[in-house]
C-alpha cells in the first residue's frame, strides 16, 4: 500500500482545525467577519458612553440644583446643609434596591466584572446588567459617590459588544472580542484615548495578544473616536503643553514620583479591602452598605463639597497650577477617605478617575518642592497612579499623553509609571482589580507568554527508539511477550518491512487475544488497522499532539514520515510533562555561562 493510499492520512480527528501550516499567527480570515461586528459595537459603546455622561449629568443637575439638563456641572458651588448628608444616602439606598433586586453584578467599579464575565463566564453579559448599571452609576456618582464614568461604561461596553455577539454563532473566544472591542469604545468616547483604550484591553481585559482580537478591538476604538466630535468634543480632555526642559538626571525625579505613587497605591489598596473586610463583618445585608457609605460621602462633602462626583475639575486644576495648596491637600484627604469607604461599601462607579485625582495631587504637592511646573508632576502622578494600581504601565502612560496631548511628555511619563508598577507587583500579590476576584475564589495570573507547546514539535520530544513490532509476528508471540516480560510497554506500534506504520497493539489487545485460541497462529499484520489510527508529524505542534491525545482519549501517538508514512518516534503523556518540566528549569535554574563546563566542552570563546 503506497503512502497516498493508506487511510490513516486521510483520518481527520481534529475537524481540520488544529493541524496548519507553520507560521507566527494563528489569525484565519473570521477575523473580517469580527472586524465588520466591531464596527457596530465601536458605535454601541461610543453612545453608551453619551449616555451614561448625560445621565450622570441629568441626575446631578436634578438633585443638587433643581434643573432639569444634561450639562455637565461641577459640585463645588453645592450648598452646605443637611441636604448634602441626605442626597448621597438616598442615593446609596436605591443602589442597594437595584442591586438586591436587580442584579448584583452592578456592584462594584465593573472593571472586576468584565474580567469575570470574560474568563468564566464564556464573555456572556445580560440586558439587565446591561441596562442597569449605567442607570446605577449615574445615582451614584450623581447623587455625589466621588467616583468616574469610566469602569461602568467598560461594563456596559462592555455588555453591549457580547449581548451583539451573543446573537450569532460564535465561538467564547470571538464573543471575549466583542466584548472587549465595546469596552474599550466607550471608554475612548470619554476620554478620547482611543491607544490608551486599546493598551488597556491588551494589558487588562484580553487576557492573549492575538491579532484575531487585537485588531477588532483596534476598530471598535476607532469607530468610537469618530462619533465622538459628534458626541463630546474634539481635541484632548485636558489640553496642555508643558514643554518641561529636565536636566539630564530629571529622568531620576520623574522614576522617584513614580515610585511615591507606587507606595501611595498600594496603601490605598490595602485599606480599600481592609475597608470591605469591616463591610462584611456588619450584622446587616449588603443591600444598606451602600447607604452607609452614602452617610460617609455627605460628611466629607460638608468638609470639602469638590470631593463628590467625578472632579474633572478638580483634575483641570491640578494640571494647570491654579488650585491652593491648602485646597489640594484637603481635597486629597477627603477624597481618599469617602472614596476608600463608599466603594467598599459595594456601591457603583469606577476608579480611573479617582485614582487621577490621588496620584495628580501627591504630584502637584511634591511638585511645589522640585524644578519646573508642579501640573507636570501632577500629571506624572495621574498616569503613575493609573499604571501601579491597576498594573498597566503602557495603559497610563499613553493614556496621559492622550488627555493633554503633550508627547513631549512621553518618556517621564514612562519612567513614572513602570517605576510605579515596579513598586506595586513587588509588594502587593494583586491589584485593586484582581484582589476582588480573587476573593469571590477565581485566582487569575496576568503573566503571558509564548505557549511551549504551540513553540516545540513533536521531534522535540519524541522518543526516538521505539520498540516495535513486526506485522509477522504471530498473536500467540505477542501474547507471550506481554505475559513473559515484566517490563514490557502497554502499546507497541506494529510495522511492516519497510517500517511502515500498520497499527498499534496494546497489554489490552494481547489479554482479549488470550480469550480465542483461533487468533494464536494469525500474524499481527491481519489483526490491526490504521484506518483510524491517531497519528502525528514530525513537524506538528506538541499542541497539536495533545489535543489528539484528549479527542481520541490516547495514551501514545505515533510520529510518522507524512510522505512515506515510515515511524520516526512516539510521544507518550509524560513527554508532554518534560516539556513543562524544562519550561519551568529556565526560569528557576541559575548558574553562569563562561567559564562553566557547558561553554568549555563546546568550545566557546
Amino acid at each position: 500500500m503506497s503512502p497516498q493510499e493508506n487511510p490513516q492520512r486521510n483520518h481527520d480527528f481534529m475537524g481540520g482545525l488544529s493541524r496548519r501550516e507553520a507560521g507566527d499567527f494563528t489569525t484565519d480570515k473570521r477575523v473580517l467577519a469580527l472586524i465588520g461586528m466591531a464596527l457596530v459595537v465601536g458605535t454601541g459603546g461610543a453612545f453608551a458612553a453619551w449616555l451614561l455622561v448625560s445621565l450622570i449629568s441629568l441626575v446631578t443637575n436634578l438633585v443638587w440644583y433643581g434643573r432639569l439638563s444634561i450639562a455637565l456641572t461641577s459640585l463645588a458651588e453645592a450648598h452646605r446643609s443637611l441636604w448634602m448628608v441626605l442626597i448621597p444616602v438616598i442615593g446609596g439606598l436605591v443602589i442597594g434596591l437595584m442591586a438586591r433586586f436587580g442584579s448584583e453584578k452592578i456592584r462594584g467599579h465593573g472593571i472586576p466584572e468584565a474580567i469575570e464575565a470574560i474568563l468564566i463566564g464564556g464573555s456572556r453579559m445580560s440586558l439587565k446588567v446591561a441596562i442597569l448599571k449605567p442607570i446605577s452609576s449615574a445615582i451614584s456618582i450623581g447623587t455625589g459617590g466621588p467616583f468616574g464614568a469610566e469602569g461602568p461604561i467598560i461594563m456596559t461596553g462592555g455588555a453591549i459588544g457580547s449581548l451583539f455577539a451573543q446573537c450569532f454563532h460564535l465561538s467564547s473566544a470571538e464573543r471575549k472580542t466583542l466584548l472587549v472591542a465595546g469596552a474599550a469604545a466607550g471608554m475612548t468616547a470619554i476620554f478620547g484615548s482611543p491607544i490608551a483604550a486599546i493598551m488597556l484591553a491588551v494589558e487588562l481585559l484580553l487576557f492573549e495578544w492575538k491579532p484575531r482580537s487585537f485588531i477588532p478591538v483596534a476598530v471598535a476604538a476607532c469607530v468610537s473616536v469618530c462619533w465622538r466630535p459628534f458626541l463630546f468634543e474634539t481635541g484632548p480632555l485636558f489640553p496642555k503643553q508643558f514643554h518641561m526642559d529636565l536636566p539630564w538626571w530629571g529622568i531620576l525625579l520623574c522614576a522617584a514620583m513614580g515610585i511615591l505613587a507606587g507606595i501611595q497605591s498600594g496603601i490605598l489598596t490595602t485599606l480599600l479591602y481592609k475597608i470591605e473586610d469591616l463591610f462584611e463583618a456588619l450584622p446587616i445585608h449588603w443591600m444598606w452598605w451602600p447607604a452607609l457609605g452614602g452617610l460617609v460621602i455627605g460628611l466629607g462633602g460638608l468638609v470639602e463639597p469638590r470631593a463628590l462626583g467625578v472632579g474633572y475639575d478638580i483634575i483641570d486644576g491640578l494640571l494647570n497650577s491654579n488650585i491652593l495648596p491648602t485646597a489640594v491637600l484637603t481635597i486629597l484627604l477627603v477624597k481618599a477617605a469617602i472614596w476608600l469607604v463608599a466603594l467598599s461599601s459595594g456601591t457603583s462607579g469606577g476608579v480611573l478617575a479617582p485614582l487621577l485625582i490621588f496620584g495628580g495631587a501627591l504630584g502637584w504637592l511634591v511638585g511645589l518642592a522640585l524644578p519646573g511646573d508642579p501640573g507636570f508632576w501632577a500629571l506624572l502622578g495621574m498616569a503613575a497612579m493609573m499604571g501601579g494600581t491597576m498594573r498597566a504601565p503602557l495603559t497610563g502612560t499613553f493614556f496621559a499623553v492622550e488627555l493633554t496631548g503633550d508627547v513631549s511628555a512621553l518618556l517621564p511619563l514612562l519612567a513614572a509609571t513602570v517605576a510605579a508598577y515596579a513598586v506595586t507587583v513587588l509588594l502587593l500579590r494583586r491589584s485593586i482589580l484582581t484582589e476582588k476576584i480573587a476573593r469571590r475564589g477565581q485566582h487569575i495570573t496576568r503573566e503571558y507568554g509564548i505557549d511551549p507547546f504551540e513553540f516545540a514539535r513533536a521531534r522535540d520530544i519524541m522518543i526516538n527508539e521505539v520498540d516495535t513490532f513486526p506485522t509477522h509476528m504471530t498473536v500467540g508471540a505477542a501474547t507471550s511477550y506481554f505475559a513473559s516480560t515484566a517490563k514490557a510497554h502497554r502499546v507497541y506500534p506494529v510495522l511492516d518491512s519497510n517500517r511502515v506504520l500498520r497499527g498499534m497493539v496494546s497489554r489490552a489487545d494481547a489479554l482479549r487475544w488470550q480469550q480465542g485460541e483461533e487468533f494464536s497462529g494469525q500474524p499481527l499484520g491481519d489483526l490491526v488497522s490504521d484506518a483510524s489510527l491517531p497519528i502525528a508529524h514530525p513537524d506538528d505542534t506538541v499542541g497539536y499532539v495533545a489535543d489528539l491525545m484528549l479527542v481520541t482519549d490516547a495514551g501514545r501517538i505515533p510520529i510518522v514520515d507524512p510522505h512515506s508514512g515510515q515511524l520516526r518516534g512516539l510521544v507518550a503523556r509524560k513527554d508532554l510533562l518534560r516539556l513543562r518540566h524544562t519550561l519551568k528549569a529556565s526560569e528557576t535554574e541559575r548558574r553562569p555561562y563562561f567559564g562553566s563546563r557547558k561553554s568549555e566542552e563546546k568550545g566557546d570563546i
